[in-house]
């Protein structure tokens, strides 16, 4: 599930710094990989909870994933209009509603034709894509066009409707909110560097993570932690994933769906946390890399609720913007 979008979302990696240190006998690891990448949970609890985490993202992919042909959301933008919708596809659909609204567009879940344009996601890629080619891709977008009425979508045949930009956050979500069920008070649930941390590690110290840092040569390096405090915590970046056209222009994964457009803005990377929901902060970061620092700084004023760490260039340096 989303083996290549989802991948290039993965720009901004984490490692957890708490794991180095002897863990004690009552927390379990789990890993594995799942939607194109690599989970990891960590949990304080004496039972072995796999078997129900292999059942939740099986579950959670049979609903979401665009690369599962018979999956709901897949059916969905086949036009089958017999598909009744579960509660993953309602929660990511009223998500995506509430925070297209806020970010006036610039998160918007029906971009998928255009990032397959550019050869960023499963679709067929367009060589040379030119400025109207790109303008007619744009009259198949917009999520003000979908409809979700009951447990039927509504909305234009053309119209496509991908989660993938924040599906590993939802899906973080709903194994957190699993370990809860079962009253887990102290854990931590990460996929492809989306995280959700609850309580304390097993050192007894709340989770600390580290974020990487923007380095355009391939090599990975840290010198920035983080602990979280009851948070979810999402990143993504453009510093990593990108392309040259023949033009010699860098064509970056992030689409702006204001302009349907591919291009590289100053903010390197935007990292973003809340005392929620991590779909929500994996949302909030798509659409802060398509804003650009300034409109990122703005947007925040509003949303105190927000925490980030942005990193951005600036006359050949890298910069930090936090609040």
């Amino acid at each position: 599930m989303f083996k290549q979008y989802t991948i290039v979302l993965l720009l901004v990696s984490f490692f957890i710094t708490s794991c180095k240190t002897k863990e004690k006998e009552e927390y379990i690891k789990l890993r594995g990989d799942i939607f194109g990448t690599t989970y990891s949970i960590i949990y304080e609890n004496s039972n072995n909870y796999q078997e129900e985490v292999n059942i939740i993202f099986n579950n959670f992919n049979n609903s979401l994933s665009t690369y599962i042909p018979n999956s709901i959301v897949s059916k969905v933008n086949q036009n089958d209009s017999t598909v009744l919708v579960d509660e993953y596809f309602i929660e990511a659909f009223d998500k995506a509603k509430r925070i297209y609204k806020e970010t006036d567009g610039f998160f918007d879940p029906t971009i998928g034709k255009l990032i397959n344009a550019y050869g960023f996601g499963s679709g067929k890629e367009k060589k040379n894509l030119t400025q109207s080619e790109v303008d007619s891709l744009k009259n198949f977008m917009g999520f003000e066009k979908i409809l979700l009425k009951g447990n039927k979508v509504v909305k234009p045949e053309e119209i496509e409707f991908n989660v993938n930009a924040y599906a590993k956050g939802l899906g973080v979500d709903v194994v957190g909110r699993f370990l809860e069920s079962k009253n887990i008070k102290n854990y931590l649930v990460e996929i492809g560097g989306e995280i959700r941390a609850r309580g304390n590690s097993p050192r007894g110290t709340l989770w600390k993570v580290a974020i990487d840092d923007p380095n355009t040569d391939g090599s990975r390096s840290q010198s920035r932690t983080i602990k979280l405090n009851n948070q979810s915590m999402a990143t993504s970046g453009n510093y990593r994933k990108f392309k040259i056209n023949p033009n010699g222009n860098k064509v970056v994964h992030t689409v702006n769906p204001k302009t349907g457009l591919a291009q590289e803005n100053n903010l390197l990377s935007a990292s973003v946390l809340i005392q929620g929901d991590c779909a929500d902060v994996d949302a909030y970061a798509t659409a802060f890399m398509a804003m650009g620092l300034e409109k990122t700084k703005s947007f925040l004023i509003n949303h105190p609720e927000l925490k980030v760490v942005l990193l951005y260039a600036k006359e050949g340096e890298i910069l930090e913007f936090s609040n």
